[in-house]
């Protein structure tokens, strides 16, 4: 197959290094020519366009089997989200138009389910986030969802990745800023960047136009019993407790949910290479001590 990955950063470098060791022909696109060099290292052609501006799109090629749109918004407001994924994608839905276009994979996010009861969440929750950066994100897929059947889109609604040098929790905990909110009782939802890749692939391959796939680990965990187990295997003593301002917690669209991957798991058949956090981080632990960087 020609796949183009749209964002050819933490996740897209690494999916193009897989899907050119798979045999296909893989090109990155990025609106920088920065990563240019690591690009073609991986065997990645390079392309130089943005998704904000159609006309730098127009000048390089279109005649893809296979596109993956995994750009990030580098931590950006809702203003970011908005020229980058949901003007971002119109774009591209346009661009596309008459290609040979099979399959069209958008990672979106988890948060745009704002259930905040501690509930299982699966593709048929309600979808009503509090959070304006996942409101545009829910926009989004409804844009993409919009343009099917001519336009075969497929969603992935991706939790927390994690993996080399990433992990929000981990890394704050490393450095002794991570706090307890409350009781800690609030469930984190994650994905190793090694089975969102997996998982990314299985959805290329046996992933339904038209529709949407949680992309979370088998086992949701409480930041109190996650923070827990990171202590135990460090040999660290426990973060301390904050209070949980609800007011707060809500602007930054924090939300308590356990989110079900039965779906993804049942039709895209995949098998997780870290079926819980457990796993992915005693490999992550174990990557840090090998290269000098833990105490312990």
């Amino acid at each position: 197959m020609r796949v183009l990955i749209v964002g050819c950063g933490y996740v897209g470098l690494p999916l193009g290094k897989e899907l050119v060791r798979q045999g296909h022909e893989v090109f990155g696109l990025r609106r920088s020519a920065l990563a240019a060099g690591e690009m073609q290292s991986a065997g990645i052609h390079p392309l130089l366009a943005d998704v904000t501006q159609p006309a730098t799109l127009g000048k390089v090629p279109h005649d893809f089997d296979w596109v993956v749109n995994c750009t990030a918004s580098g931590g950006g407001g809702a203003d970011d989200y908005r020229k980058i994924y949901l003007e971002g994608n119109r774009n591209l839905i346009a661009w596309l138009a008459g290609s040979p276009l099979k399959k069209f994979l958008y990672t979106s996010s988890t948060s745009v389910y704002g259930q905040n009861d501690g509930s299982v969440v699966t593709e048929k929750s309600p979808a009503k986030p509090d959070a304006d950066t996942a409101k545009v994100l829910l926009e989004t897929e409804k844009l993409l969802l919009a343009a099917s059947p001519n336009f075969p889109a497929v969603i992935l609604r991706v939790a927390g990745i994690y993996g080399p040098a990433r992990g929000h929790w981990f890394k704050q905990f490393l450095k002794n800023e991570a706090r307890i909110e409350g009781d800690g009782a609030r469930f984190l939802n994650m994905i190793h960047r090694d089975d969102l890749i997996g998982v990314i692939i299985a959805a290329l391959k046996n992933g339904r136009p038209g529709e949407i796939y949680n992309a979370a680990d088998d086992a949701p965990v409480s930041q109190l019993n996650f923070l827990k187990w990171l202590a135990a295997e460090l040999k660290r003593p426990m973060p301390a407790s904050v209070s949980a301002d609800a007011e707060v917690l809500r602007r930054r669209g924090v939300t308590n949910k356990r989110v079900s991957n039965a779906k993804l798991k049942a039709e895209l058949k995949y098998e997780f290479l870290f079926p819980d956090f457990r796993a992915g981080y005693a490999a992550e632990i174990a990557r840090l001590k090998t290269a000098g960087a833990l105490d312990a």
